[in-house]
């Protein structure tokens, strides 16, 4: 076999290497990413507009990141309830803002985001609707997913909380 064969053949066993050490690598983390958790700091009435019959509320979640890695939060796509009832679908996204700009989740600190929730008043939760409205004690829960990425992996963790 030629020296030049030889060579190109080290190059490429030496790619592959890299790869799957990078691959390797990345994978370490997501132990970490794992252990961080999410809360509800708080959910209020912003607005009502009674014509439209809708209403929207300010969800805040609180993120914990007991890690040594700084994190960013891309996704936290979840379902809200009240009281039982299902009010719909919510997302908090900053998929399309590079890296370097979305809100950081510091090493062993806290982090808070706010998400915009449209409440629709239909006839299946009209009473959840009207307590949420006129400031009625109301029992929370959202299920969901929350999407933790560092700079070399992400990890997609399911959630359940309850809040009120």
């Amino acid at each position: 076999m030629s020296t030049g064969k030889l060579v190109i053949i080290g190059c490429f066993a030496g790619l592959g290497a890299m790869m799957i050490f990078f691959i390797l690598y990345a994978n370490s983390f997501q132990v970490d990413l794992n252990k961080v958790t999410i809360q509800i700091e708080n959910i209020k009435v912003l607005d009502q507009n009674n014509l439209d019959k809708r209403a929207r509320l300010d969800v805040r979640f609180t993120i914990q990141n007991p890690t040594s890695l700084v994190l960013t939060i891309s996704n936290i796509n979840y379902e809200l309830y009240a009281n039982g009832k299902d009010l719909g679908e919510g997302h908090f996204t900053t998929e399309d803002i590079p890296e370097a700009g979305r809100p950081p989740l510091f090493a062993n600190n806290n982090l808070t985001l706010p998400n915009t929730f449209e409440l629709v008043n239909t006839d299946k939760v009209s009473n959840e609707y009207s307590a949420i409205t006129s400031y009625q004690p109301v029992k929370y829960e959202a299920k969901g997913q929350i999407t933790i990425e560092s700079f070399l992996t992400a990890v997609t963790k399911d959630f359940d909380l309850m809040f009120g």
